[in-house]
């Protein structure tokens, strides 16, 4: 086999690949040859069909088949005898296919690049510190009650708060627009779900009132016709209804998974939970600003196209799916979700995971079989039955595989800490569990 290679432009690579036409046609040949077992042709007996038959009648379409497999063989054999690391599939011309001739094609295809690891020391890193008060318990109580509670009518003027069920009608200019208008439509009051301005104009009115409301839509508006738009809403409600929270019984108790020990168990449940979600919090947000940390190390590190574009493709069905992945197969995914929408995310993971790769040889690490179990113990432990869950990751390779990762990024973690400047800052429980950049929402 004869290969020659040549650089086209940064991470491309043009591979020349010849295969002698024995390969082939022996390759041809010898699938014919089995063939005759099983094929069935009038006048000859089974297993005793001619091959100038067989080449005459299946040649062509086998010498297609071959073609594909020696020309996928070929390839690999000829990327290993290079020591080429191909990013992507390769794009395959053929240059040489008739029968008798050696087989010729060309192979362009990009290739991983050579990650050359910054040393990081003394970067910075803000650690949040916090802890879970009574106060906090309280609160979320109040959420879980409120989540299992129900909304009753009231005839008194709507509060903060409250549900109504209004109707109202956009008009921009004297003129109705697209989307400005509803009827029966529920709204909660402060759940900041209509634009600034109109919630807070239905609150104090009741039942059978109308309101009209002069605002204006924010300047970075999803609509970019009405983007800063001076609008008027007319509004009438049709009913007010405040939220009556579930007592602190039993039934309330059961439905969050405490079957004994009352209020006091439940609470320190509730408070176990919390504590298990803030460091988790914590960790991710200190994780989160070393991983950017490392991209920022490594700018100059080139990418492959075809890596970006299977990241792009990758978050653009998680994108799908997390709203409902409806439409069926026939929708068109880039057209409802263009590749600009993902780009700069999918550089970003690219980049971050070659370097990853190339910091955990750096460090010789494996994944600690001791992290990998707790980390699964701890997922299984929001479940009725935690002992099933970990035996059924511990059964399945593709999941075993992805705690194994996560843990392997988690150890690369700790190991640039031991060079990083952290500062800690004091917050409540609610600024630590927050997004990243919400905290002070």
């Amino acid at each position: 086999m004869q290969v020659s290679i040549e650089t086209t432009s940064g991470l491309e690579r043009r591979l020349t690949v010849g295969v002698p036409a024995a390969r082939v046609d022996g390759a041809v040949d010898d699938r014919l040859k089995k063939a005759t077992k099983d094929v069935r042709i009038p006048g000859f007996r089974p297993g005793k069909v001619p091959m100038k038959i067989m080449r005459q009648r299946f040649g062509p379409g086998v010498r297609q088949e071959v073609l594909g497999e020696v020309m996928s063989q070929s390839f690999q054999e000829a990327v290993i005898q290079e020591k080429l690391r191909p990013a992507g599939q390769p794009s395959i011309e053929p240059k040489s296919l008739d029968a008798g001739k050696d087989l010729e094609y060309v192979a362009t295809f990009e290739v991983f690049p050579d990650v050359e690891v910054t040393e990081m020391v003394e970067f910075n890193v803000e650690k949040p510190v916090a802890e879970v008060t009574e106060e906090d318990v309280d609160n979320i109580i109040e959420v879980f009650r409120k989540q299992q509670g129900n909304w009753n009518a009231v005839e008194r003027a709507a509060i903060d708060g409250d549900k109504v069920n209004i109707d109202f009608a956009g008009t921009r200019e004297g003129e109705a627009f697209e989307g400005g208008s509803a009827e029966g439509s529920e709204l909660e009051l402060g759940s900041g779900r209509m634009i600034p301005g109109f919630e807070d104009g239905v609150v104090g009115a009741k039942a059978g009132e109308e309101v009209t409301l002069a605002l204006t839509f924010p300047e970075d508006y999803q609509s970019e016709d009405l983007q800063g738009a001076a609008v008027e809403f007319k509004v009438t409600v049709n009913a007010v209804e405040e939220m009556v929270p579930a007592e602190l019984n039993e039934e309330l108790f059961s439905q969050y998974g405490v079957e004994e020990g009352g209020e006091e168990q439940f609470r320190k449940e509730v408070a176990e939970n919390m504590t298990r979600e803030l460091k988790n919090a914590i960790d991710a947000k200190v994780k989160q600003q070393v991983m950017d940390a490392v991209v920022d190390a490594h700018e100059g590190v080139e990418i492959p196209r075809a890596l970006i574009a299977q990241e792009v493709d990758a978050l653009r069905n998680q994108m799908f799916q997390q709203f409902g992945g409806a439409g069926g197969q026939d929708m068109d995914l880039k057209s409802l979700l263009p590749d600009d929408m993902f780009t700069e995310n999918a550089q970003k993971r690219v980049k971050l995971g070659l370097v990853l790769a190339e910091l955990i040889g750096k460090f010789e690490l494996q994944a600690d079989g001791d992290k990998v179990r707790s980390t699964i113990e701890e997922m299984a432990s929001t479940y009725q039955e935690p002992e099933e869950v970990v035996a059924w990751y511990y059964s399945n390779q593709d999941q075993l595989a992805s705690v194994e990762s996560k843990v392997l990024e988690d150890q690369v973690v700790e190991k640039l800490l031991e060079s990083a400047k952290i500062a800690e800052k004091e917050c409540s429980y609610q600024e630590a569990i927050a997004p990243a950049g919400q905290e002070e929402a």
